[in-house]
C-alpha cells in the first residue's frame, strides 16, 4: 500500500527486506508524475500501488539507468504511454521496449515537469537528482541513500556503499551543487527518506567539522 509522506507526494515500496528496500515516486497533480520505475521484476508492485491511488501517470522521469531505477520503464510505457524524460547519458539500449524516439532526454538545470534537473554523478555517471522548488523537495536519485540502508538511525543521509558506485569522491563532491536550492525533504530510494531538515542534514555531513578547505 503507498503511503503518503508529503502532501500528493506518495512512496510506492516496490521491495521491502532485511537487505534491501527499494521505491518508487508518484507525484500527483496535473501532470501525474511518476519517478523511477523499480526493477523488472517488481512491476506487478509497482502497478499495484498506483491501481490503490487511483492514478495514472501521464509523465515518467528516470533518474539515473541503474536497472532497478529504469528496469520497469518498458511495463510503464506499455502500459500508461506516458511522456518519458531520461537523462542525455543513459544509456538505453539494453532496456526494450522503450524507443529513443519517444523518449525527451535532459541534463543539468533543465525543467522537467514541476523539477529542475541536477546532475550529481559519482554513484553513476548519469546521476541526477530532481528538485520540485515548490514543494521543497529533493528526490536524490542514488545521490545519497537513507542511514538505515547501513544500520544507522533514520533520519539521515549517507553515500550509497561504494560497491555499487562509480566514484564516490565525486559523489559527494558533487552534493554541494544541491545546497545551491532551499529544501526541507529528501526523498531516497534506499533507506529511509529525510522529511524534515533535509538540507541542513546534508549540509553537515558534506561540510563536516574540521573539512579541509
Amino acid at each position: 500500500m503507498p503511503t503518503e509522506p508529503l502532501s500528493g507526494v506518495y512512496d510506492i515500496t516496490v521491495m521491502e527486506g532485511t537487505d534491501r528496500r527499494l521505491r518508487a515516486y508518484l507525484f500527483d497533480g496535473e501532470t501525474p508524475t511518476l519517478v523511477d520505475t523499480g526493477l523488472e521484476a517488481t512491476t506487478d508492485r509497482l502497478f499495484s500501488g498506483l491501481d490503490d491511488l487511483g492514478v495514472e501517470p501521464e509523465r515518467a522521469v528516470v533518474t539515473h539507468g541503474d536497472g532497478d531505477h529504469v528496469g520497469g520503464l518498458p511495463a510503464v510505457v506499455d502500459r500508461f504511454d506516458p511522456e518519458v524524460f531520461v537523462p542525455e547519458q543513459t544509456d538505453l539500449s539494453g532496456v526494450d521496449g522503450v524507443e529513443e524516439r519517444n523518449v525527451t532526454r535532459y541534463g543539468d538545470q533543465d525543467e522537467v515537469g514541476p523539477f529542475e534537473a541536477v546532475h550529481v554523478p559519482g554513484h553513476e555517471p548519469d546521476n541526477h537528482a530532481l528538485v520540485d522548488v515548490d514543494r521543497g523537495v529533493v528526490v536524490a536519485g542514488d545521490a545519497v541513500s537513507g542511514a538505515d540502508q547501513r544500520g544507522l538511525p533514520e533520519g539521515y543521509l549517507i553515500l550509497p556503499p561504494a560497491v555499487f558506485s562509480d566514484d564516490l569522491n565525486e559523489a559527494e563532491e558533487n552534493l554541494e551543487r544541491l545546497l545551491a536550492f532551499e529544501f526541507d525533504a529528501v526523498l531516497v530510494f534506499h533507506g529511509s527518506s529525510v522529511l524534515e531538515g533535509g538540507k541542513e542534514k546534508l549540509d553537515r555531513f558534506v561540510n563536516f567539522p574540521g573539512k579541509p578547505s
